[in-house]
């Protein structure tokens, strides 16, 4: 006889509001793909000359965009605003440089000037015959700033300054089609999108010699933006102020638990596991740290190391790409490991051969990882030859740089990971509700695979509007959206299973927390490609909804001090240590980077009328670093240092240790954002305004404010000296192991019996 499913804990009206939200918000993006399709920027078949004269075809346009992305150019510069930031902004720059070249041929002087304005605003592309048509002085633009990009990046004879190396791109065929690439972008970026006032980049850059300036959209939406987010924080602090004991976390009131000594609690063998993970998470976590320093050193001391040329052998780009990919490695690894550790706590037993598919599973991400570094490194030194290049080298697409056979192979070690964590949990899965925290941690774990595999539908050669609405998918949804669900599922059971909160309250708050998300971050995914091509309504969405995206963020800083609080008050009332301070000091350092680096610095670079002139600034690079370490990163350690007080030994563990490094990382982190990354993309900001965003994305400013890179050198030094000591600790775990093992059946299967804490009884 089959077993009886338990109820919901909580009203099921909670789980319907979470689908209908899902529902509506994946309708709409739904509708924002079907426009993209329909009205991305075309790519003419040719390009010719009111003659003829074939400048460059379509084929050479979608090669010389394959060829920008595995040569590495996104991660020097960047085209519609996204990339890195050492490089120009390719579109904003060919623009500036065609619209002065023109007007140079045509003798210089205001008249000039205007006449080279009409003309680039003209859109001269016939679909009929699917042919753009270039008059004398944009053939002949095209031909010399083919010229410059061949001698000033694409095929340097020094390295220095370059941030491609030397001789980056040795063929004379593909550095034209680099620039055939390049030169459509600046087309899409001045010639006016039909039956519209505005180009196809909505009027993006902002360049006065072609007229682009802010579009009537920009600035209504930014408006309607502020009201949403204003009113948004209103209503749900006042629903949190009226029913904060629902809505809230709050501690058990009818028992009092004693927290288990963590040398005491028995783990089985898939837990130990996790002890190897943890090691390479850290491991990993230095290299990655040692590169980003490296890489900001580039913007202090171009294309050299304290007078050493090592751009010669690791360019620019080169680190930059490695530095992006080991974030999102050491991040998703910690996740992952977190996820294996708690599954056999939460079924109450572990099932035959976990522990030898998650060693496999780690040996398939040691060879993604060193597999798609050694690619990308062959692709950008031109080592890797035709669809070589993108399958086994780098896709060089920003957040998806490694090649389609790594994306690949990480996409079937994800799928490992949710077998893993299915038979795990099976047992548990068979007996409960469908909307109750078991169900919610497998639905969360399933999405991180599903929303990444998204990434497959980018192609390099794809149109550039498509492939980057898809690639946004991963960036904002995968990234912003669904690695957030599993961890907000992850922390509250965690405090479920520590024995602080009650499940129905912790359940409440996930689903809580689930439609604060939903609402804002599915559509609010727009935000990111206002001005890469897309039609006018996706900024008008994008903008509306991601306003919507701070309200959780608000939510969960209010909520932040609780987590210590409920700690404090289990060990008031039984006298037995909280054993994990430290790790709840994380998730509150999470609290504080949700609301500042993704909520205040994300908000504010979301606004269209900012975003126009900002994009692509150290404004951008300000979020990234606050939100993605400051958030996924410290969640990260936060997860580690949960696992970590079992996995080692009592006499091995020091708070000492962890303490130091959390005041060093969040403190490296603070100087970082604040003596360097902000205060310098306020400059920009400012730079953009008057003397146009092609000037403030070149090379000229960067060394005109050297002394604040110079200045977050003392951050970078006091960050990477936080990760030795987690590093350390973790070597601990993996040479030095707990040898207490757990039994054939470990727990009763029952969160009241959770390894981690014992009902002392007598109301609280």
């Amino acid at each position: 006889m089959s077993q009886q499913r338990a109820k919901m804990v909580v009203s099921s009206a909670w789980l319907q509001v979470v689908c209908i939200t899902f529902l509506f918000g994946f309708a709409i993006l739904g509708y924002l793909a079907y426009r993209i399709y329909e009205e991305h920027p075309p790519v003419p078949g040719k390009v010719v000359s009111e003659k003829g004269e074939v400048v460059f075809t379509g084929d050479e346009i979608r090669q010389g965009q394959e060829l920008f992305f595995t040569y590495g150019l996104m991660q020097y510069g960047s085209i519609y605003g996204h990339g890195a930031y050492l490089g120009p902004d390719f579109t904003a720059e060919y623009l500036h440089r065609e619209a002065i070249e023109m007007a140079n041929i045509y003798g210089g002087g205001p008249e000039a000037q205007e006449r080279a304005r009409v003309e680039l605003r003209e859109n001269r592309y016939d679909p009929n015959t699917d042919a753009l048509v270039l008059n004398d002085a944009q053939r002949q633009a095209f031909r010399t700033l083919l010229s410059y990009y061949e001698k000033e990046v694409l095929d340097r004879e020094k390295s220095g300054g370059g941030g491609l190396g030397p001789a980056a791109v040795k063929s004379p065929e593909d550095r034209k089609k680099i620039v055939a690439f390049i030169a459509w972008t600046a087309w899409t970026a001045s010639a006016q999108r039909p039956g519209r006032p505005h180009s196809y980049t909505n009027n993006w850059p902002p360049e006065k010699l072609v007229g682009n300036e802010l579009t009537q959209e920009a600035v209504v939406w930014s408006s309607l933006s502020i009201i949403v987010l204003l009113g948004g924080i209103g209503l749900v602090l006042g629903l949190y102020g009226r029913y904060q004991s629902v809505l809230g976390w709050h501690g058990q009131e009818q028992k009092r638990v004693r927290f288990v000594s963590p040398g005491d609690v028995a783990l089985t063998p898939s837990q130990r596991s996790v002890a190897w993970y943890f090691f390479i998470v850290m491991a990993l976590f230095l290299v990655q740290t040692l590169l980003g320093g490296g890489t900001a050193h580039y913007h202090a001391e171009t294309g050299g190391f304290f007078g050493f040329d090592l751009a010669k052998y690791f360019p620019y780009n080169l680190t930059r790409t490695w530095h992006l990919q080991l974030a999102l490695f050491f991040i998703v690894a910690s996740f992952l490991a977190a996820g294996i550790f708690l599954a056999p706590v939460i079924a109450g037993k572990e099932p035959f051969g976990q522990q030898i598919l998650s060693f496999a599973l780690l040996g398939a991400l040691a060879v993604v990882v060193f597999g798609s570094l050694i690619g990308e490194a062959l692709s950008y030194k031109g080592l890797l030859q035709g669809q070589a290049r993108p399958f086994y080298g780098a896709q060089g697409l920003e957040y998806l740089d490694l090649g389609r056979l790594w994306q690949l192979l990480l996409i079937a070690g994800l799928l490992l990971w949710i077998v893993i964590i299915a038979r795990g949990l099976w047992r548990k899965l068979k007996t409960e509700s469908v909307g109750n925290l078991p169900s919610l941690f497998f639905y969360s774990a399933l999405s991180i695979p599903l929303f990444y595999a998204v990434g497959l539908l980018c192609h390099t050669k794809t149109d550039f509007a498509v492939m980057d609405f898809w690639r946004f998918w991963v960036v904002h949804l995968w990234v912003e959206d669904f690695l957030e669900l599993f961890t907000t599922i992850m922390v509250a059971y965690v405090f479920v299973l520590l024995g602080v909160v009650s499940e129905t309250t912790a359940t409440r708050v996930v689903y809580f927390d689930i439609i604060l998300y939903s609402v804002g971050g599915v559509v609010g995914t727009m935000h990111h490609i206002y001005f890469s091509g897309n039609p006018a309504i996706h900024m008008a969405l994008g903008a509306f909804f991601s306003a919507a995206e701070v309200i959780p963020l608000t939510f969960l800083t209010v909520e932040a001090w609780t987590f210590l609080q409920l700690g404090a008050h289990q060990q008031s009332q039984t006298g037995a240590p909280f054993p994990h301070r430290w790790a709840v000091m994380f998730l509150v350092s999470v609290g504080f980077w949700n609301f500042l680096g993704a909520g205040v610095f994300g908000f504010l670079i979301n606004l269209p009328v900012v975003s126009f002139y900002e994009i692509g600034t150290q404004l951008t690079a300000n979020h990234a670093h606050a939100s993605m370490m400051g958030v996924y990163g410290m969640l990260a350690m936060a997860l580690l240092v949960f696992c970590l007080r079992y996995l080692l030994r009592p006499e091995d563990w020091s708070d000492k240790l962890v303490a130091f490094s959390f005041w060093c990382l969040n403190g490296g982190l603070v100087w970082m954002v604040f003596a360097n990354l902000f205060p310098l993309g306020v400059m920009q900001l400012a730079t953009v305004v008057t003397n146009g965003y092609w000037h403030a994305r070149s090379l000229e400013f960067f060394e005109k404010h050297t002394y604040l890179e110079w200045l977050r050198l003392p951050g970078d030094m006091i960050f990477i000296v936080g990760v030795v000591p987690l590093l350390w600790l973790t070597a601990k775990a993996v040479f030095r192991p707990t040898q207490k093992k757990a039994a054939k059946s470990l727990y009763e299967d029952s969160l009241e019996a959770s390894p981690f804490t014992q009902v002392e009884g007598g109301a609280a």
